[in-house]
């Protein structure tokens, strides 16, 4: 049957082509629905429980979408005059901002204090006409004793200070993405002119916009600069290995229509470009090559030997039509079984990859052998690059028993290092140093604050209970429990303006810092407070409408995601001791990227597990054999498990990304078992070799293109590797790392372990 398929494909090339490129045209008109997806908010389901608990602590107070401008003044202090006139002109453009509702800044913040029984609200900062340097030194002494100024707007030392704006962003996609971009455009210029105006200030730039729009562009320079690297690099690898311009020529064309069919279906399908899913054309991009390229070897091979071209197609396309439609069918399950991740993007990327290596392998079928015989060529010389392979045949089925056995050892070695991995998820080290955001976020944390923030919403009894001293005491002792552990360095709790506004409305005496015991007394200093607060400085961002919830907001300094989760979990466990009635769990954007990290490590265990019977069933179907179905597994369950052991040895740390590396690879490492056993098979069954002799064939027909579609792989992850998205960093490192292993057990365990149980008379069939 393959031998009559592939006739039919060769000699049905003409009108094949043409139904391909229909097909191609067909499928890549969806690519003019492809956008580019910015927010954060992809990386969840709609219903994840930590995104729906973030959103809903978002609409019962104040907006947290925002821009914070971070000042580090030239003179290394705060509170003096070119100093002040920064954050005053910064304060005031916030107001300015497109969908800006609030401005927080040292200049603006609403200080208190009592004359006799009057409650005096005003800017901690004043006209800076009138202020002298005692002015200066008072504003500066007060802030440095506030709790709720610093570690949050200003540094303890008062050397770095920031300016938060609070925006409320369109709800609609299109309009949310414009936004964000008219933001960080205004809020980059306005920084770089300041910067240029007052000599040695420093202006970083943080916030949710900020974060977004650096994903946007994260993902948009890795897919104008990548993809281009990896297509250079690899004309230039098949140039060199195939020494034929036609057949370099007819890679290119299965490359350019599998990425066509990729983008196509991306755009049909809805799916937008992201940080993750915008690597799917760099990997179809080496996968397209691989199938390509084994027909090309053995085409070129018969051409060089006398063959005429249609009989050399016929052959080759008939030796190797099995073993690419395995591969990239093991391939296809190995990325659809990332469907089972928890996150979205990643989702996304097994499916648009799943159906780019089908599309691949439709073209190599019906696109290859019309273009390749239709391009002028002529094969003078050997026929690709003379890689060492039929030397290493006889090297290894020389020292056979001495690498069967080191490999074993070396295995134990290595994936004995696995288990110092954890699972540990740092979202600003999801940029390398060289983006703008992670500058600033390392300069913030090293500076002024945490950059992980956990939210509560702590509900008393009834509406208005906010005013109940015995619920406020109990908030207050929450506070007090919050601030006394070692990776918390600020707490914005409502329960510091009671106990302010009641120091104030008793002349300042510190005594008097304490919730009060009257309820009806708390009643009437908050809502004193209130009316005397400007327009925009309300108290929406800390309490709720009715006033029967307060928001509790933590922030703390080097956490990454296991120590975050412990931290709220060791505060839950303080309020169902001290406090039931006010149990909760926190939310926030570092506590969603933290939960999403150790879920997707077990939903992908189940979707490597769901890909890995899958993948034994084809192959034991295909191979027509339980014996070397099994084979072909045993050297591909290596390679994942030694790459995390060498990733628990020099790194320790496994992200959202690296999670997902077994499924990825596990259908990808499998190509090269096929195509060898594929072989190997062929001069068992066909010519009678037995085991020795049958690696001996294997290794000569196949394994110089191991060689290079292995290399081609793995630099297109490595590639990847370039990219400023650590996420994608990592996933192509490991991948890369996992391929090469992967190459070195088909090549030095696998025939061992085949001349080793493989010890039967081959079998010469019959005509």
């Amino acid at each position: 049957m393959t031998e009559r398929l592939s006739a039919w494909l060769v000699d049905q090339r003409k009108w094949l082509f043409s139904l391909g490129m229909l097909i191609v045209a067909m499928v890549a008109y969806g690519s003019k629905n492809l956008y580019f997806e910015s927010d954060y908010k992809i990386f969840f389901d709609d219903d994840n429980p930590q995104l729906v608990a973030y959103e809903e602590l978002q609409a019962e107070y104040t907006d947290t979408d925002n821009v914070t401008f971070i000042i580090a003044p030239a003179s290394g202090e705060v509170f003096e005059r070119d100093s002040m006139e920064v954050v005053k002109r910064l304060t005031e453009e916030g107001w300015r901002l497109p969908n800006s509702i609030r401005v927080d800044s040292v200049a603006n913040y609403q200080h208190t204090r009592g004359e006799g029984d009057d409650l005096i609200v005003e800017d901690l900062v004043g006209d800076l006409e009138d202020m002298t340097a005692k002015d200066y030194a008072r504003a500066r002494e007060i802030a440095l004793k506030e709790p709720l100024l610093v570690h949050n707007l200003v540094s303890e030392r008062a050397h770095v200070t920031s300016v938060n704006v609070r925006l409320e962003l369109p709800e609609e996609r299109a309009e949310r993405d414009a936004a964000i971009i008219e933001i960080t455009e205004y809020t980059r210029n306005l920084a770089r002119q300041i910067e240029s105006q007052y000599e040695g200030v420093r202006i970083y730039l943080l916030g949710v916009v900020i974060v977004n729009q650096t994903f946007n562009e994260s993902a948009q320079s890795d897919g104008e600069t990548l993809v281009p690297i990896m297509f250079v690099l690899v004309v230039m690898l098949l140039a060199w290995f195939l020494r034929s311009l036609a057949g370099t020529l007819t890679t290119v064309v299965i490359i350019a229509t599998s990425l066509l069919i990729t983008l196509g279906f991306m755009g049909w399908a809805g799916l937008a470009f992201n940080q993750v899913s915008v690597s799917a054309p760099t990997i179809i991009l080496g996968i397209a090559i691989c199938d390509a390229v084994h027909i090309l070897v053995i085409y070129l091979r018969q051409v060089h030997k006398g063959e005429d071209k249609v009989t050399a197609m016929k052959h080759a396309m008939q030796i190797n039509m099995q073993p690419v439609f395995l591969t990239s069918l093991t391939t296809a399950i190995g990325f659809a079984s990332i469907n089972f991740s928890d996150s979205p993007p990643f989702r996304e990327l097994g499916t648009v990859a799943a159906v780019g290596v089908m599309g691949a392998w439709l073209m190599t079928m019906v696109v290859l052998p019309a273009v390749m015989l239709w391009l002028p060529h002529k094969v003078k010389g050997p026929v690709e690059r003379p890689l060492p392979a039929e030397q290493l045949a006889e090297f290894v089925i020389r020292h056979q028993r001495g690498i069967f056995w080191v490999s074993i050892a070396v295995v134990i070695f290595i994936v004995s290092f696995i288990p110092r991995n954890e699972l540990n998820d740092d979202t600003v080290e999801y940029f390398d140093h060289t983006i703008p955001l992670r500058q600033a976020a390392d300069f913030v944390n090293e500076n002024l604050t945490g950059l992980d923030g956990i939210g509560y919403s702590l509900r008393a009894a009834e509406s208005g209970g906010i005013h109940d001293p015995d619920f406020l005491k109990k908030v207050d002792a929450f506070a007090e429990w919050y601030l006394a552990q070692p990776e918390v360095v600020h707490v914005d709790s409502f329960t510091e303006v009671v106990k302010r506004l009641n120091k104030n409305l008793h002349g300042d005496d510190l005594a008097y810092y304490r919730i009060p015991d009257d309820r009806e007394l708390i009643a009437q200093y908050v809502l004193l407070y209130e009316l005397s607060l400007p327009f925009g400085l309300d108290l929406n961002n800390q309490v709720n409408i009715d006033k029967s919830a307060l928001r509790f907001s933590v922030r703390a300094k080097g956490q990454k995601a296991q120590g975050l989760i412990d931290l709220d979990n060791r505060a839950t466990a303080w309020l169902q001791e001290n406090a039931p009635e006010l149990v909760t769990h926190g939310s926030s954007v570092s506590m969603m990227f933290a939960y999403i990290g150790q879920n997707n490590i077990y939903s992908m265990i189940d979707g490597s597990l769901v890909a890995l019977v899958l993948i034994s069933l084809t192959l034991i179907v295909a191979l027509r054999s339980w014996k070397f179905g099994l084979f072909s597994l045993i050297p591909n369950a290596f390679p994942a498990g030694m790459a995390f052991g060498l990733w628990g040895m020099f790194v320790a740390e496994v992200n959202l990304a690296v999670a997902a590396v077994f499924s990825i690879t596990l259908g990808i490492v499998v190509d090269d078992t096929v195509h060898f056993l594929s072989k190997y098979l062929r001069a068992r069954r066909e010519q009678g070799k037995d085991a020795t002799d049958a690696v001996r064939y294997a290794f000569s027909t196949v394994g110089s293109a191991l060689l290079v579609t292995t290399a081609a792989l793995a630099m297109g992850f490595l590639v990847l590797a370039m990219s400023h998205f650590n996420v994608n960093a990592s996933l192509g490192a490991m991948v890369a790392m996992t391929i090469v292993i992967a190459l070195l057990f088909d090549l030095m365990f696998l025939p061992t372990l085949l001349i080793r149980f493989d010890r039967g008379p081959g079998r010469k069939m019959q005509a």
